[in-house]
């Protein structure tokens, strides 16, 4: 089913289907920090609206697990927790180690690898196994790990955001010298494992057309198994609030790791130029402050220190007020599957400037319509978009109520809720008529 199939389904408001029973399902992710990152977020919102819609949702997880709403329960699956802060890449204790999964993530971690999404897969085929017919459907967010092969007592459904092949792709251009180059394969060695699991998976969900061709191209995925759902904002939440002053100069932009995918460096080099014209113009990034790496280097070089504030572990209503007051939200990223941080800007009315990478303009729209388009990694076209923007208040007002109305027409929780079920639906069919 193509993206546009999906869009003549049904509307947010509308009810199931007549005679389809509530679905119990089992929704599955190897991390869901609440604070940052894609992953979190989908399980959050997705979650909330299937039990809106009458089905019974568990969440089965690991660190850093997801925050849930009331209606959505979480069962734990804990890893060694091998990232956390503040101690990443640490050794366990002699009693940390319960079995032989245990074993193998810390030993794949000391060769440089990244164990989880495996581990995960191993731990969550177990748990599975043992409560066969407790779920009408599994959906798997994005593991891709061996476990999840073969028969786990329901259908399962797969979302890939989007390949991680691109990440590997981009973090090898930017490596600098063998050494590192080494390590960054030997970190992403377990896209391997992702693509041999993708191309055996019956049904795949991805949030966007740029995606869907990705799956294709990197993974080898039949595109008859991959269907498109677009993902939204919390238009509840995430909505205009006039009472929140603007701040003059304001920038936001969330970047959950110091990585080339993320932009963040070409962000800054960007501000470094625009604050020659507009020393007012700062920037707040919402995520995680690398102590070293191009993003510190860059803030050093062009003596941004007190230019660039970063902020995490805020609360919902703080991080909407955070971006409410900013004057431009950025979307510097090289690549995204889909950008939910566009989606959610736009639904608060603030204007927005994105680069064109990936499956960005799918969620921003035209340039000069719903926002300012740019190309991906170019400094200079960033800073004269925000440099137009922060000038130009008519232009601003225009394009936050041109880029809420887009979403409020293209992407919500509900319409990704209902279109999902759908695939559960099919996925439940399609395992009925295999047997």
């Amino acid at each position: 089913m193509t993206a546009e199939a999906i869009e003549t389904g049904p509307r947010a408001g509308t009810e199931a289907p007549a005679g389809d029973r509530p679905l119990r399902i089992a929704l599955l992710t190897y991390k869901g920090n609440p604070f940052c990152g894609g992953q979190g977020v989908y399980v959050r919102h997705l979650g909330r609206e299937l039990a809106r819609l009458g089905h019974s949702v568990e969440v089965i997880g690991a660190q850093p697990y997801p925050v849930l709403d009331e209606g959505v329960p979480l069962t734990e699956l804990p890893s060694l927790d091998l990232y956390r802060q503040p101690d990443p890449f640490r050794t366990p204790g002699r009693g940390e180690f319960r079995d032989w999964i245990d074993l193998t993530e810390v030993a794949t971690m000391w060769t440089g690898g990244f164990p989880e999404p495996l581990t995960f897969s191993l731990r969550a085929r177990r748990h599975l196994q043992a409560r066969r017919g407790d779920f009408d459907v599994i959906h798997d967010n994005q593991t891709l790990g061996y476990g999840l092969l073969g028969d786990l007592g329901a259908p399962l459904v797969t979302t890939i955001h989007h390949p991680i092949t691109v990440d590997r792709q981009l973090d090898l251009a930017a490596a600098a010298g063998w050494r590192r180059r080494a390590s960054v394969r030997r970190w992403y060695a377990f896209t391997r494992m992702q693509k041999r699991v993708a191309r055996r998976l019956p049904s795949v969900l991805t949030v966007s057309g740029s995606s869907q061709q990705e799956i294709v191209e990197h993974l080898g995925v039949r595109q008859d198994r991959v269907s498109v759902v677009h993902i939204g904002a919390d238009t509840g939440l995430w909505s205009p609030d006039p009472a929140v002053a603007e701040v003059p100069g304001r920038i936001v932009t969330t970047s959950s790791a110091d990585v080339p995918l993320k932009g963040l460096v070409h962000l800054v080099e960007a501000l470094a130029k625009l604050r020659t014209e507009n020393p007012r113009a700062h920037l707040v990034v919402v995520g995680r402050r690398a102590e070293d790496g191009p993003v510190a280097q860059a803030i050093e070089r062009y003596g941004l220190q007190d230019a660039v504030e970063f902020v995490k572990g805020i609360s919902d209503a703080e991080l909407v007020d955070l971006v409410r007051g900013a004057q431009i939200a950025c979307v510097p990223s090289l690549y995204e599957g889909f950008s939910l941080p566009a989606a959610e800007a736009m639904a608060t009315g603030t204007p927005l400037v994105a680069t064109t990478g990936g499956a960005i303009p799918e969620v921003t729209g035209p340039d000069g319509e719903t926002c300012l388009a740019v190309p991906p990694g170019d400094a200079g076209a960033l800073a004269a978009a925000l440099g137009r923007l922060l000038d130009d208040p008519q232009l601003r007002a225009r394009l936050g109520a041109a880029g809420r109305d887009r979403v409020l027409a293209r992407f919500t929780w509900a319409r990704a809720a209902l279109g999902t079920a759908e695939l559960y639906r099919q996925a439940m069919v399609s395992r009925g008529a295999r047997r």
